[in-house]
């Protein structure tokens, strides 16, 4: 088998669950990020990988959106309850529903079935190393009532911290780093997601979901607007 992308030297101490029900996929996916660097558990139903989540506190969860016992959207939601780890979900080829339930119930990312092990393992990477403070090497920076630590990945508003996703905090972070700037949803899924190509609504529910956590009023937003036939908007001035 040739040897999959991935730099063992950075992540040899990092923990990946799957959560999945296919066998065959289960260890296609095990065997690449083994091989990457990764420790790497499993899971094969819903209810073992939400204990496998709470008992091994894992780097990064990758979760198959159709699983035996409760769906993987609401294996996403309960994990979200209690935990930001980052999660990549695989799902169904050209269901856009599917998709759309994944990043509402709180993924970071995902992956379309039939997929290139390969691929798998770059998006964990690129979505592990996003979420590791080490990996970032930015000073600190206020902007109105925001205070934004990259290196640490902490957000608070006055004062009280942000329980944000690792997808919804890098497009904040872009946004405070670019106010008063309007983005279309492609420029976002390139600057953000590092996708030249993707699914736009990837963009729109990571907004809507960042929304509820920044706005005082996520259905008339105020800080993060939409700029109509156009994109999004961080209406802030500097503190």
């Amino acid at each position: 088998m040739p040897q999959p992308p991935g730099d063992a030297a950075e992540f040899t101490d990092r923990r990946v669950l799957v959560i999945e029900d296919d066998d065959t996929v289960r260890e296609v996916v095990h065997t690449y990020l083994r091989d990457a660097g990764y420790l790497v558990d499993s899971a094969t139903d819903s209810f073992s990988g939400l204990a496998a989540v709470a008992g091994s506190a894992p780097d990064l969860v990758v979760l198959d959106r159709m699983l035996p016992g409760i769906d993987g959207a609401e294996v996403c939601r309960r994990i979200r309850a209690s935990s930001a780890v980052p999660i990549i979900m695989l799902t169904a080829l050209g269901s856009e529903d599917d998709r759309i339930d994944g990043l509402e119930a709180g993924a970071d990312d995902y992956v379309v079935k039939p997929f290139s092990p390969r691929e798998l393992v770059l998006r964990v990477d690129s979505v592990l190393r996003r979420s590791l403070p080490e990996f970032a090497r930015e000073a600190p920076f206020d902007l109105g009532p925001f205070h934004l630590d990259p290196s640490a990945r902490i957000v608070t508003r006055a004062g009280e911290p942000l329980e944000l996703s690792v997808r919804e905090f890098d497009l904040f972070a872009f946004l405070l780093k670019h106010p008063r700037q309007t983005f279309d949803r492609p420029t976002l899924l390139r600057s953000v997601w590092g996708w030249e190509i993707g699914d736009l609504s990837t963009v729109t529910v990571t907004t809507r979901r960042l929304r509820e956590k920044i706005e005082d009023d996520p259905g008339n937003p105020t800080v993060l607007v939409t700029v109509w036939g156009v994109g999004y908007r961080l209406e802030l001035g500097e503190s």
